[in-house]
């Protein structure tokens, strides 16, 4: 059997990837993370025995595997540059054949053609001596601080080994990598999850570092690796700007292929490609912003019912006041915020104007939008100015609305007409903000309101706001030669002409504070 477990599943996780096989099986010992072979982690080996979760419980496993016959690997993220013969030099990526590890501090190991020592410390990492560290840190606080950062990790260990493939070492000029971005283009997603939850990890780090046996731990950390002089917030940033960076290279690559090479297409899509990402992974940062905005205007509202805004949108379109006339003739007076999937509308109280009573909804993706002109109206039998109707085509259940001016309803009926597009480009874009997040985010509201109420505030909190974006295929972003680090989720921001919205809307005093 060839057991790629041994300890591989526990040194992907940690910047080294082992892998063991039973003797005789040394080409088929390195598996991909997807194959049949039976995986175990480092966990499950001291389920079974005890000792390894004793210091020195890993190196004790390996050398346990070695003796049993079985073939160790190890994969290094470090490079390891000497001049010294008797070491083994080596690059981040390269797979180094372990045959001996009694040593703590160095291994006796294979690399091609040469046998020489290597230092141990390459293969551990923050992660791993955070986990040792009960006592230190909570498992929250290590989703916190690291994110999915090993979720990265293993998808860059399959986009390089798939570069180096399209890389010519002969002829480095004929290679062809364009087709390796476009290829693994969906998993950089996966960065937009690290981006955002980064600020916090940044937050958490900072607590930590008032205190000096966490300062002293990090760096212990850092020493024990022989890393370079950088504390560990800078190592955390590097994905985010790694992900940032990649159009800046495909554009550099691009400047410098002519429109004959054979793979100028391939790049020049994936210019475009990872142009998208970094987009894509902007727009969910501030779609996160704003889902926050929407939770804490949700709780304001007085006597709400059904599912939270959150539970199908993530953005407010526009708001403002209308009046609803039903089919007896009947209007009322309301104000409106239409969001993506769905337009709220509430009423203000008679004699406190700032607080704003839930009364209903309607489902976007059921309803037509129709113009209609001045004068009698054929399905209400009235007269109508600056009107528009909303008909659900399953039920043709008609909705008509008044606008107190045409441009009021003017922008209106382009507000209606943007949120279809949005929810469009949302799909096409995989736009996606997770059940989790909304979660946290009206959990973090609720408890903030009530906090609000018990210290005497109760008005109602300003609106989310809402942003007009360029269609999906104008959002372009200009990458910088530098990135610092503040301004990193703010590479696809675009640029917006100057709105009324808010001239109007500061006219609502249930809104001010």
């Amino acid at each position: 059997m060839v057991a790629r477990g041994g300890m591989a599943r526990f040194w992907s996780l940690e910047s080294l990837q082992m892998a063991a096989a039973d003797g005789g099986t040394e080409s088929s010992a390195l598996v991909d993370d997807n194959g049949s072979e039976e995986d175990y982690s480092y966990e499950d080996l001291c389920q079974t025995s005890p000792r390894y979760l004793q210091p020195g419980g890993e190196q004790l496993a390996i050398n346990e595997l070695i003796s049993d016959g079985s073939i160790v690997y190890a994969e290094a993220l470090w490079d390891h540059v000497t001049m010294d013969d008797q070491e083994l030099g080596f690059k981040a990526g390269d797979v180094i054949r372990v045959l001996e590890a009694s040593n703590k501090d160095w291994w006796w190991g294979r690399n091609e053609d040469k046998e020489a020592w290597f230092p141990a410390s390459f293969v551990r990492g923050y992660i791993r001596q955070c986990r040792k560290h009960t006592g230190m840190f909570t498992a929250a606080q290590l989703s916190t601080i690291f994110g999915n950062i090993e979720d990265i990790y293993r998808f860059q260990r399959k986009f390089l080994k798939d570069l180096e493939k399209q890389y010519n070492k002969e002829e480095p000029h004929l290679s062809e990598i364009g087709s390796c971005f476009l290829q693994h283009q969906e998993g950089f997603a996966i960065y937009s999850e690290y981006c955002n939850n980064h600020p916090s990890a940044c937050i958490e780090l900072s607590k930590l570092m008032k205190q000096g046996k966490y300062r002293h731990f990090f760096e212990a950390c850092r020493l024990l690796q022989q890393m370079i002089d950088i504390a560990i917030d800078g190592f955390l940033l590097t994905p985010v700007q790694k992900i940032c960076k990649y159009p800046l290279q495909l554009a550099e690559l691009l400047k410098y292929t002519t429109q004959e090479h054979s793979d100028y297409n391939d790049i020049k899509a994936a210019y475009e490609a990872m142009k998208n990402v970094a987009c894509l992974i902007n727009e969910r940062k501030r779609r996160l912003e704003s889902i926050d905005k929407i939770a804490r205007w949700q709780v304001s509202i007085v006597d709400w019912e059904g599912p939270d805004v959150l539970a199908r949108s993530s953005e407010l379109i526009h708001s403002g006041e209308l009046t609803k006339i039903s089919k007896q003739g009947k209007s009322q007076q309301r104000t409106f915020f239409l969001f993506d999937h769905q337009l709220v509308f509430c009423k203000k109280d008679l004699l406190r104007r700032d607080i704003l009573y839930y009364k209903d909804r309607m489902d976007m993706d059921e309803m037509e939008l129709v113009d209609t002109e001045d004068g009698k109206d054929k399905d209400f039998n009235i007269n109508v100015k600056n009107a528009f109707k909303i008909i659900n085509r399953a039920t043709e259940e008609i909705h008509l609305f008044c606008a107190k001016k045409q441009e009021d309803k003017k922008r209106w009926m382009e507000a209606c007409e943007n949120e279809r597009k949005r929810v469009q480009e949302d799909k096409e874009m995989g736009m996606e903000i997770s059940e989790n997040q909304k979660k946290q985010a009206m959990q973090n509201a609720r408890k903030s309101r009530h906090g609000k109420i018990k210290g005497g505030y109760n008005g109602c909190p300003m609106p989310p706001p809402h942003q007009s974006l360029h269609p999906i295929h104008q959002r372009h972003i200009t990458v910088p030669t530098s990135i610092p680090q503040q301004q990193v989720f703010a590479l696809a921001e675009p640029k917006r002409k100057p709105s009324l919205f808010w001239h109007t809307f500061n006219k609502l005093t249930p809104f001010k504070k």
